[in-house]
């Protein structure tokens, strides 16, 4: 589990460092023509000034360092700064700032079988610096590797439409918020052993893999005419009924049931024919 360290500041190290490596000048010089003893004791200040550089560190904003001592965590610091730990901790580098993931196009089969291509764009962040050291070896690639298959099992789940589907509660393609918050989800399940943080997912491209794009285009218009053709009928239907009630009710004129058939078969031509309808003046009746 993480633990959050707040160690002393680096400043008062740094001053003291300094003065040590000016002494180990100072008594080095001075043990030349004097004494090998103030040789040694330059060595020492010298010996001394590093070491306690080795446990200055600095943090820039936004990053943090996972701390161990000889194989022991010992705590991660997250404040920006100049700091000193012991010299003797060893430290890794992790950033904390948000990162952009954009996927590979990955070609799968919907829920329906559909060969589709499909990609996302992910917003992501370390979260648990313990998890992200110390749980996966590699936590950046583990974000792609768990990523494309989040993406896979998500395509797999749903229907890219609701063409061979028509009771599917949500699809790829209209699925909208709802598909990019079930695919949120679905990394941060993934996603959360490692200590990663997901701020955002969004699908960024999704179509039908090409070697069907074709056909169901073809499908997609032939299902559209057909909608659009049942609506011109039921309309039609509605125009005609109409109709024959007005004249009926204000007695406009008194139509058998062979006229109404012709009129009824005159006015679906009319309304549901794709041109415009060419008048035609007959001077002759039905019967002769």
């Amino acid at each position: 589990m993480e633990k959050t360290l707040k160690p002393m500041s680096g400043y008062i190290t740094l001053v003291i460092c300094l003065a040590l490596f000016v002494a180990s000048v100072y008594f080095f010089i001075s043990g030349v023509d004097q004494s090998i003893v103030y040789v040694i004791i330059a060595m020492l200040c010298f010996l001394l000034s590093c070491f306690f550089l080795k446990g200055l560190m600095i943090i820039q904003p936004n990053h943090s360092r996972v701390l161990n001592f000889f194989g022991k965590y010992v705590g991660s610091v997250k404040e920006n700064g100049l700091f000193f730990i012991n010299p003797l901790y060893s430290s890794q580098k992790i950033s904390l700032r948000s990162e952009n993931l954009q996927g590979q196009t990955l070609k799968v089969n919907d829920k329906m079988g559909n060969p589709i291509e499909i990609a996302v764009v992910i917003v992501w962040k370390v979260g648990d610096t313990y998890k992200a050291a110390f749980d996966v070896e590699r936590y950046s690639d583990f974000v792609k590797m768990q990523s494309e298959a989040a993406v896979r099992h998500l395509a797999m789940s749903f229907p890219y439409d609701n063409l061979e589907d028509d009771h599917a509660p949500i699809t790829l393609r209209e699925g909208g918020d709802k598909i990019n918050s079930i695919l949120e989800q679905e990394l941060t399940d993934r996603l959360s052993k490692a200590g990663i943080v997901i701020q955002e997912a969004r699908i960024s491209h999704l179509a039908y893999a090409s070697e069907i794009a074709g056909a169901m285009l073809q499908r997609q218009q032939a299902t559209a005419i057909v909608a659009a053709r049942t609506k011109i009928v039921e309309g039609a239907v509605g125009m005609v009924d109409l109709a024959l009630k007005k004249l009926s009710e204000d007695n406009i004129v008194e139509l058998d049931d062979e006229r109404k058939a012709a009129m009824v078969s005159n006015l679906m031509v009319v309304l549901c024919g794709e041109k415009a309808a060419t008048p035609i003046l007959n001077a002759g009746t039905l019967y002769n």
